[in-house]
C-alpha cells in the first residue's frame, strides 16, 4: 500500500523541474535572441540528451530509470520550446491577424501562424509513443504526449478567449501572435478543460495508490503531478494572477525587456 509521503519525492521533482526548466527556457529565449545559433545549439543538446535518456532507460524497470526517462521527455520538450520561442520553428504565417478575419478565416490564419511547430510536436509525440509501445519504461513518451495535449488545450482556450492572459514570457519577436488571442472572457471550454485535466490527475493518482511496484508508483505520481500543474496553469488563465512573476528571475535583464 502506497502512503502519502511516498508521493512526496516524485511531486517535488516535477515541481522543481517545471519551475527551473520554464525559467531556463525563458532566459535562453529572452537573453540569447541576439545569438540564435547558440540558443539552437543549446536546444539541440537538450534533445540529444533527452532522447539518450529515454533510449537508455527504455528497458529498465528501476525507480531511477523512471525519473531519468521523465527528465528525457522534458528535455525533448524544451528543445521544441526553445525552437518555437526563438522563432526558428513557428509557422508559415508571421503577420498579425487581419482585422476583418472572423470564423474559419481567423482560425485558419491562427493555425498557419503555428503550423510548423504543431507538426513538429505531433511527429515527435508519435515517434516517442511508437517506440514506447515496445519498451517497459514509457514514462518519457507519456510525459511528452501529455505536455502536447496540455499545450493544445491552452492554445485553443487562449484563441477562444480567457479572462487572464499572462504573456510576458512571449518574446518581442513573437508579439504578432497576441493578435490571435481571443477576448477576455470566461468561455465554457476553460472550466471543461480544467475538469478534464483534473480527471487525468485523479486517474494517475489512483494508479499510484494501487501500484504493484515502486517504479510503477513513481511513474504514475510523476504524471499525476504533471497533470496537476497543467490544471493549475489553466486555472491561472481564469483568475487575475500573473504567473509570469514566478519566473521574473529569468526575465530580468533580458534584451526584449530592456528594449521594450
Amino acid at each position: 500500500m502506497v502512503e502519502i509521503f511516498d508521493l512526496g519525492l516524485p511531486f517535488a521533482v516535477v515541481i522543481a523541474l517545471w519551475f527551473v526548466s520554464t525559467g531556463l527556457v525563458a532566459m535562453i529565449n529572452h537573453r540569447m535572441r541576439q545569438s540564435l545559433g547558440r540558443a539552437l545549439i543549446i536546444s539541440g543538446i537538450c534533445a540529444i540528451v533527452g532522447l539518450s535518456l529515454i533510449a537508455l532507460t527504455s528497458n529498465a524497470a528501476a525507480t531511477w530509470a523512471v525519473y531519468a526517462s521523465f527528465l528525457g521527455g522534458l528535455l525533448i520538450w524544451s528543445w521544441h520550446e526553445i525552437s518555437f520561442l526563438t522563432g526558428a520553428v513557428a509557422g508559415s504565417h508571421r503577420d498579425p491577424c487581419p482585422a476583418d478575419a472572423v470564423g474559419w478565416r481567423r482560425f485558419s490564419a491562427a493555425t498557419m501562424a503555428l503550423i510548423h511547430h504543431e507538426i513538429a510536436l505531433a511527429m515527435t509525440a508519435g515517434l516517442l509513443l511508437s517506440l514506447a509501445a515496445f519498451t517497459i519504461n514509457p514514462t518519457g513518451a507519456y510525459a511528452f504526449a501529455l505536455l502536447l495535449v496540455f499545450r493544445l488545450s491552452s492554445k485553443l482556450n487562449i484563441y477562444w478567449g480567457v479572462p487572464n492572459m499572462s504573456d510576458e514570457l512571449l518574446p518581442k519577436h513573437l508579439e504578432y501572435l497576441k493578435s490571435y488571442f481571443g477576448p477576455k472572457r470566461l468561455s465554457p471550454i476553460l472550466p471543461l478543460s480544467i475538469a478534464a485535466i483534473g480527471g487525468l490527475a485523479l486517474y494517475f493518482a489512483n494508479g499510484a495508490s494501487s501500484a504493484a511496484t515502486s517504479a510503477e508508483m513513481v511513474q504514475n505520481a510523476l504524471l499525476c503531478c504533471l497533470c496537476s500543474l497543467a490544471a493549475l496553469e489553466h486555472i491561472f488563465l481564469a483568475i487575475p494572477f500573473r504567473d509570469s512573476a514566478l519566473w521574473q528571475w529569468a526575465l530580468d535583464g533580458s534584451t526584449d525587456r530592456t528594449e521594450g
